[in-house]
């Protein structure tokens, strides 16, 4: 299991913005990972003391993060990403923080190239779907225009 320190090397994401704990399991198409952060009362992306259940989608985001840096290998830098859009959102909460224990974040590449890439993701907790849907991504967005 790959660990915290791990993912904050080869993301972005620093600090408290580093949501994820841990990968689970990955394969070139899929990633699983697990997260606490949501129960922190320091979380970065609380408003009004709160953790909306939207705020998932950043979760998401950054396990999709993970897995393009593990689809790279240690050799390569991790091309920027940037999240384009999101479909298909569906809601199943209206909150994270009152979940205790862990969250399992999982996203899976359903098609793309070597600049467009659409992922299927979702949460969930104790086995129950929190939110799920799809979401574009660009790598290398400076380099398209």
């Amino acid at each position: 299991m790959l660990d915290k320190s791990w993912i904050a090397a080869h993301i972005p994401h620093q600090g408290s913005m580093c949501l994820l704990d841990a990968v689970k399991e990955w394969s070139d198409s899929a990633i699983t990972c697990r997260a606490s952060s949501h129960t922190d009362p320091a979380n970065p992306l609380r408003a009004e003391g709160r953790l909306g259940a939207a705020n998932g989608i950043e979760y998401a985001a950054q396990a999709m993060a993970i897995h393009g840096a593990l689809i790279a290998g240690d050799d390569a830098a991790p091309r920027q990403g940037y999240l384009t859009s999101v479909r298909s959102v569906s809601l199943h909460v209206a909150w994270l923080d009152d979940l205790p224990g862990e969250l399992d974040v999982h996203a899976e590449r359903l098609s793309g190239d070597s600049n467009n890439i659409l992922y299927q993701f979702s949460l969930s907790h104790a086995g129950r779907c929190l939110l799920e849907g799809r979401a574009a991504v660009v790598l290398d967005a400076a380099a398209l225009g």
